[in-house]
């Protein structure tokens, strides 16, 4: 009698970047590579939330990643291993509050944050009188701020470390400064206990009608070298942040030693106790 073995399907993924490197000429390790993937069902609001963290991830990342209710963890861990991906956002929803988990693969550690607020990037746009999305906006990958971190914490400290190592590194020394189009800012409040996440829009050229005055004085800075000759070839060039979105008020829960699992280093309950 015939057999029949039900193969187990898993999550396709389209390509992260073709023609990309894979090594960083900065550190000499792996260029830092993501998925974003929901665990449960989602509702719609956050659905897009989980795209606009897909682009904000850009280009290190599957923007095209397809995911099956029946996928476990492992699914993706088995996936990410051959594409080089280095790190999980993870999106959940109970019935309290929507969660987001960051996670270093294989082996963690793991950051879980409840998301006390949101706004998607469609929702800032509509408020802006000019909104900007150029078409190379995406192209590559951010630059990251932090902020209010150096409290001494451990889980701060471990906060600080993987948001740093999520994205590429960069040299300031040889960076193009057209290339800088986006800024990833996280700002740790040690009153409510509270990272304030968002992308903001890095614009390197003055005359740009908008929120802010980018001819301003003030919003004018002196290049120590023609970075990118921005302003032919001179040394000084107007400087503007316009936020694009999403923006993500997150507080940390816990911090696990393994990829969803393991000892816990941190946790928000136990210190309530």
């Amino acid at each position: 009698m015939a057999r029949f073995r039900s193969k187990k399907k898993k999550p396709f993924v389209k390509p992260i970047i073709k023609k990309q490197p894979s090594v960083d000429h900065i550190t000499g390790g792996k260029i830092p590579k993501s998925f974003v993937f929901p665990r449960g069902k989602l509702p719609g609001p956050l659905r897009q939330l989980q795209m606009d963290l897909r682009k904000l991830m850009l280009p290190f990342t599957a923007l095209k990643l397809k995911e099956k209710r029946r996928n476990n963890l492992k699914d993706f861990l088995n996936v990410s291993g051959p594409m080089g991906v280095t790190h999980f956002l993870i999106l959940s929803k109970t019935d309290t509050a929507p969660y987001l988990r960051v996670a270093r693969t294989p082996q963690g550690p793991t950051l879980t944050f409840k998301i006390n607020e949101y706004s998607l990037a469609f929702d800032i746009a509509q408020g802006q009188l000019r909104p900007r999305r150029p078409k190379d906006l995406f192209k590559n990958s951010p630059l990251i701020v932090l902020s209010g971190f150096g409290t001494g914490e451990q889980h701060l400290k471990l906060i600080t470390i993987m948001f740093q190592n999520i994205f590429p590194a960069i040299d300031v020394n040889t960076v193009n400064l057209s290339s800088c189009q986006r800024i990833v800012l996280l700002n740790y409040n040690k009153d409510t206990k509270l990272i304030d996440f968002h992308v903001s829009d890095f614009v390197t050229k003055s005359g740009y009608g908008s929120e802010s005055e980018a001819d301003d004085e003030a919003a004018t800075v002196i290049l120590a070298t023609d970075l990118g000759r921005v302003t032919r070839a001179s040394n000084r060039s107007a400087v503007k942040l316009q936020e694009i979105g999403p923006r993500i008020t997150l507080k940390p829960i816990k911090v696990e030693e393994g990829l969803c699992s393991g000892g816990v280093i941190f946790s928000e309950y136990d210190m309530l106790i």
